[in-house]
């Protein structure tokens, strides 16, 4: 927008929502994703949603063509979104798992995902180019197969965050603050175990919920728990924290890496990319 372009924001659900509130100047357009149903059985689950997934992917590709005709687009960036691909414009997907972990299927897997980044121009990698990096194996793959058949097309912008790092508060006013994020069921388990275990905890506790459509807040005892904070709020409350506990989304893990924070990461069960990404940072 500052160079005189305008931005055209295409979302649902509670993105959508979320970016309504950060970039109400935007023009936005409700572009349906895939309705993924989560289980504890999250592997078997997955496998059999893959016909879902894939009609999904060609309904977005789809849906993009038209778009693009009605609203005069010169370029797409994708966040992880593999059907936004158009050979007319500059299209840029934009992702941290090339490497999808999986129990079984891996380089197959791997070779599906190659191909959807391979239709566009460029691939964003958030995060650093070095050995040092966030994402591992999942960007950085040390084996041999995957190094050799890497697309060619990745570009590593480093890690990214809607936060800037601010001055570190003196003050904690919280033993613990929590962050509760992902999809259901998985969201409301971890939502009422960090409640049932911060209303334990001697002190004040924070406890987001993780819901940007909504604001409620409510005070149990010296728990306060809120559906959503400002980006600057929530930034305070970051900082004025003794302990901070999250899911290892690689999101939440970019921005307290920016933010000069540390973390107790808890990944949803069964989601393969947190579970490596909670291991490797116990690990270090």
């Amino acid at each position: 927008m500052d160079i005189g372009n305008e931005v055209i924001i295409a979302a649902d659900g509670g993105p959508l929502a979320l970016l309504q509130k950060k970039f109400p100047e935007c023009k936005f357009i409700v572009l349906k994703g895939t309705q993924i149903s989560y289980s504890k059985w999250m592997v078997l689950s997955m496998i059999f949603q893959i016909p879902k997934i894939l009609f999904s992917i060609f309904k977005e590709h789809q849906t993009l063509k038209k778009i693009i005709e009605e609203e005069q687009i010169e370029m797409v960036i994708s966040d992880n979104r593999y059907g936004l691909w158009n050979k007319k414009i500059t299209s840029i997907f934009i992702t941290h798992q090339i490497n999808i972990q999986a129990p079984a299927f891996e380089k197959l897997l791997f070779k599906i995902n190659c191909w959807f980044i391979s239709n566009y121009d460029e691939c964003w990698v958030p995060d650093y180019a070095e050995e040092k990096n966030l994402s591992g194996d999942l960007s950085h793959p040390k084996n041999i197969y995957y190094k050799k058949n890497f697309p060619k097309n990745i570009k590593y912008i480093g890690p990214k965050s809607r936060f800037s790092k601010g001055v570190s508060s003196t003050q904690k006013i919280y033993t613990c603050v929590g962050i509760v994020s992902g999809p259901e069921p998985q969201r409301t388990v971890f939502f009422e175990k960090l409640k049932s275990d911060f209303q334990k905890t001697k002190g004040k506790t924070l406890l987001i919920s993780g819901k940007p459509e909504t604001e409620k807040k409510v005070q149990v005892g010296e728990l306060t728990i809120v559906d959503h904070l400002p980006d600057d709020e929530f930034l305070s409350a970051l900082y004025a924290a003794e302990k901070i506990i999250c899911r290892s989304g690689y999101s939440s893990i970019m921005d307290l890496h920016v933010l000069g924070l540390s973390a107790e990461f808890i990944a949803t069960p069964g989601q393969t990319e947190q579970e490596y990404l909670a291991a490797k940072l116990r690990i270090g």
